[in-house]
């Protein structure tokens, strides 16, 4: 395609759209690209963490990627890692004092994980593999839709782990007491970290049995 039909290209045409839908199924970070499990497995106990860590990764990872892509010509490709690396450690800071501003239970919930999207695969590889390649917009996209679709998977295990192992969700108790009374008892189980990725296990199998070409792929 030429200069001028890139121009053309609408903002929401249907191969921009797919930056932002297939890393939420065919290509997702984490039940696809096996990328980013350790946050998985330390967040997750609770919803309210793993949302905001979720909204912590789509803004560094988006934003991350529109500053590579404008600076891409720039950017001399022996240092480009060294590059990216100060431009996500900027934003991670950032984040983290807004974090410690506005929510600072959940900063310190968090703890050190805020600072460990610095060397998140995620994010590191779609500034190599995207930003450094595209332009601003796509490479936009692109970090929006894998963010988001990295933080569902935290939510969704952080969901199932919360709901049986604390029976709460964002800390509000959901099971009732009258089913207690019956002798229902929370999982311990679900709180440990292995439970994250039995978790994870399940929502992959789920995922491959709806979509056959993720397996005939694999």
């Amino acid at each position: 395609m030429s200069e001028a039909g890139k121009a053309r290209e609408p903002l929401f045409s249907a191969k921009n759209m797919k930056l932002l839908s297939n890393p939420l199924s065919k290509e997702n970070p984490i039940t696809i690209q096996v990328l980013g499990i350790c946050s998985a497995l330390a967040v997750t106990v609770q919803v309210k963490p793993a949302l905001v860590l979720a909204i912590a990764v789509v803004a560094v990872i988006a934003i991350a990627n529109v500053i590579a892509s404008l600076l891409r010509k720039m950017i001399a490709p022996r240092i480009r890692i060294i590059v990216q690396l100060v431009i996500i450690a900027t934003l991670v800071i950032i984040v983290d004092q807004v974090l410690k501003a506005f929510v600072y239970d959940v900063s310190k919930q968090l703890s050190v994980f805020v600072g460990l999207i610095i060397t998140n695969c995620i994010v590191m590889g779609r500034l190599e593999a995207f930003g450094m390649a595209n332009p601003p917009w796509k490479s936009f996209l692109d970090g929006v839709g894998n963010g988001v679709g990295y933080g569902v998977i935290l939510v969704i295990v952080a969901f199932f782990r919360e709901l049986f192992g604390s029976g709460t969700l964002m800390g509000y108790q959901i099971i009732p007491d009258s089913v207690y009374d019956f002798g229902y008892e929370n999982n311990g189980l679900m709180i440990l970290p292995p439970m994250a990725l039995i978790v994870v296990g399940v929502i992959i199998w789920v995922q491959r049995h709806r979509d056959k070409e993720l397996i005939d792929k694999s």
